[in-house]
């Protein structure tokens, strides 16, 4: 699932493992590929959740067996439905307590082994504790409920409780996340010292336990009701597909459909991102997982090491606002907001096809610019022969779309895509077998003479081998998908429980409406300021603090005065689809840290794999990017972008004028159409770009008259150089 904090580095290795049996590999130049122990060290370093403790084989045999059984009670809570006071406490201590299994307490371990195990027994001592906590709230919430003071006990048990959730959550999603969690708690406790719109009356560690551990508004909050449902089902939908080979499909199709186009390997890497960004969005996965095929590959094509990797990374990280499964953060969007998550997914649509445009655009201009070829079509797979071979990988897609374009509940869509991706695993298998009992011999047995008890030799052998070379999933396959699916909810887990403390403190002290309010007044009444101050404010955040939290503690903090400018005629209370714009923008940009620098942990990945500047590399992966940064303002302004009030006939102008505003907007960027742009060219093709992406008939217009003439001058400039022989790029 096009999930943020998930499955990273699962998607890697498998991608890596896959790409040794691609066909594309072994027609094109023997490209030098990234070996599968150099991810692994990649992933480590980037990304904290792929930084696992290597554990003996009898222990990793009992944990795999914990992850099989928590999926299966994941999905037995889907068949029969558990109280939400029971399931969220319940699916938080597991998540805790194989945080704990799985994560040591410092990255790089012991020298000793005597080390190891001291440190080993000591996390199982804590897991068992936090266990314990979680397990005590599911079996006496009726009881601790029903009586108006806690017991000191209760008390213990709660601030432990918490305590163990952050060291948790540091291990394995980072240390700023929690330092923000400890800042709101101080605020809490401290609020009469504090200064300025921090200032409250203070609350006792009693009454902040209370409120955070024992209720569903702190750490078992919406966020967790969340992961504890669909976001666990859509992440095991993940796992499922990944066992089918659909990441090698994805890169395969992208091969096929572009490979052969200008700098196509670079096209290719966007397509196969955006692609992979259906069912995964973790920035740094999606970046190792095809980067490592594809990076080498523009590379070895002429494009600069720093473009390579901040192409990859940039068309990585959309997987998060692609539909039809997005980041983990937009299903918390649709809880928030009471839509279903198909109003979200729709409102997506488009701004993610201009984000993924204009990077394609963006690489296409530096393949005219450097003069760089597509491959050849003997170099590529056939897309014929691919679809008819592969194509039913896409089936567990088409049924999400259906399923939720229906109504039916997120959870229901993740539970037919299960099914479908196992289904149609076996689709190929029983398409040969058809072929084998219609045709040829297979028709003879089965027409043959009554008095024939046994089919021919070769009919039997024919049915045996299709039965062997079956791509179906064995049972194995299951196994591990169950495993994996597991594994891959603990970072999200993690981070929804400690933003449940974030959001418990901000809804408590009322610090998130002060510091609203103080930057609405700091930005003067000034709408397009304010946006401004919420694009900064998401994008610090997120460069420390997963996705899914970030958009917690930004939403919570900011969209409500985001939307009352936007909605300034509006009085009282707002709809979800009012809301909507404000939560897309903080989400947006959110999403935006993973390539900005100086953290820009997707870039960093992109640049271990080709061996570039990681600065420079952030640097370009947000050029490439710009449509992350301009797409939030216009849909923020001009709801008509989400499919928000809008008629068909303005939503087609809509989409054709965006196009093409991306496609001159990234011009301007790389200054490069025909010839090379000077300086008025760029920043005319970036105006009229800008007047074409934002809504509306008269800004189109300018846009489409200022676009037409740089086209002319442009190929007017090619004419003359080509005559007088000094055409450069």
């Amino acid at each position: 699932m096009a999930m943020d904090e998930k499955r990273a580095g699962t998607q890697a290795r498998d991608a890596a493992g896959a790409a040794d049996k691609s066909p594309v590999k072994d027609t094109i130049h023997q490209i030098e590929e990234v070996s599968a122990e150099e991810i692994n060290k990649i992933m480590a370093k980037y990304d904290k959740e792929s930084a696992v403790r290597k554990l003996p084989r009898k222990i990793n045999f009992v944990i795999s067996l914990i992850l099989i059984c928590f999926s299966l009670l994941q999905l037995y809570s889907t068949w029969r439905i558990i109280p939400a006071t029971s399931m969220r406490p319940l699916h938080l201590g597991i998540v805790v307590f194989l945080a704990y299994t799985l994560y040591p307490v410092r990255k790089t371990g012991f020298s000793t082994k005597r080390g190891w195990w001291i440190s080993f027994g000591i996390d199982m001592a804590l897991a068992v504790a936090a266990l314990f906590c979680y397990l005590y709230l599911v079996f006496n919430y009726e009881s601790i409920v029903s009586v108006p003071r806690l017991t000191q006990f209760q008390y213990v048990v709660g601030a432990a409780g918490i305590l163990l959730l952050m060291e948790a959550c540091r291990r394995v999603s980072g240390l700023p996340i929690v330092c923000v969690a400890i800042a709101f708690l101080l605020v809490g406790i401290f609020g009469q010292s504090m200064p300025g719109f921090l200032a409250n009356r203070g609350f006792s560690l009693q009454v902040i336990i209370k409120h955070l551990f024992f209720g569903l508004e702190g750490v078992f909050g919406t966020p967790i009701g969340a992961s504890s449902t669909f976001i666990f089902l859509f992440m095991l939908f993940g796992a499922f597909l990944e066992k089918t080979g659909v990441g090698q499909f994805f890169i395969d199709f992208g091969n096929a459909l572009a490979g052969s186009r200008r700098g196509g390997p670079a096209k290719v890497a966007v397509l196969t991102s955006a692609l992979e960004g259906t069912v995964s969005g973790s920035s740094v996965a999606n970046t190792v997982g095809s980067g490592s095929f594809t990076i080498p590959m523009m590379k070895k094509l002429g494009y600069p090491p720093e473009f390579a990797a901040a192409a990859e990374a940039a068309a990585s990280t959309g997987g998060q606002i692609m539909p039809p499964v997005m980041g983990a953060a937009a299903f918390l969007m649709a809880e928030a907001l009471g839509l279903d998550y198909s109003v979200i997914a729709k409102a997506a649509i488009i701004p993610a096809l201009l984000y993924f445009l204009g990077i394609w655009f963006s690489v296409d201009f530096v393949a005219r610019k450097n003069g760089l070829r597509g491959l050849t079509r003997e170099e590529l797979p056939s897309f014929k022969r691919l679809m008819m071979e592969k194509g039913y990988l896409v089936l567990p897609l088409v049924a999400i779309i259906i399923t939720l374009s229906s109504g039916f509940t997120p959870s229901r869509a993740a539970l037919v895509g299960i099914g479908m991706a196992i289904v149609g695993s076996y689709l190929r298998t029983f398409a040969e077998l058809l072929v084998l009992a219609l045709w040829g011999h297979g028709f003879k047995w089965i027409t043959r003479d009554p008095g024939q008890e046994t089919p021919p030799d070769n009919t039997a052998e024919a049915v045996r081998q299709a039965l062997r070379n079956s791509e179906g999933m064995r049972p194995r396959d299951y196994l591990a998908a169950l495993e994996n699916g597991a594994k891959s909810i603990i970072g999200v887990a993690l981070a929804c429980g400690v933003a449940g403390i974030i959001s418990g403190m901000i809804s408590l002290t009322g610090v998130g409406a002060k510091l609203g309010a103080g930057l609405s007044d700091l930005a003067g009444g000034n709408t397009f300021l304010l946006l401004f101050f919420t694009m900064i404010t998401s994008i610090i955040l997120g460069m420390g603090v997963p996705t899914t939290a970030n958009y917690l503690i930004t939403s919570t903090m900011l969209a409500t005065v985001v939307a009352r400018a936007l909605n300034p005629g509006v009085t009282g209370g707002f709809t979800g689809l009012q809301l909507l714009p404000a939560h897309m923008f903080t989400f947006y940009f959110g999403i935006v840290a993973d390539i900005t620098p100086p953290v820009a942990l997707a870039a960093m990945a992109g640049a271990a794999i080709a061996k570039s500047d990681p600065l420079k590399t952030g640097f370009e992966a947000s050029k490439c990017a710009i449509g992350a940064f301009i797409v939030p303002y216009v849909f923020a302004l001009n709801p008509q972008m989400l499919m928000i009030d809008v008629h068909i006939f303005e939503l087609i102008q809509i989409i054709i004028t965006s196009m093409l505003g991306m496609w001159l907007i990234s011009m301007g960027i790389v200054g490069h159409y025909r010839v090379k742009c000077n300086v008025l060219e760029r920043l005319l093709a970036i105006g009229a770009g800008l007047c074409m992406v934002v809504p509306g008939t008269v800004t189109d217009l300018i846009g489409l008259a200022v676009g037409a003439a740089i086209v002319f001058w442009q190929v007017s400039r090619e004419r003359r150089a080509k005559q007088r022989g000094t055409l450069k790029a």
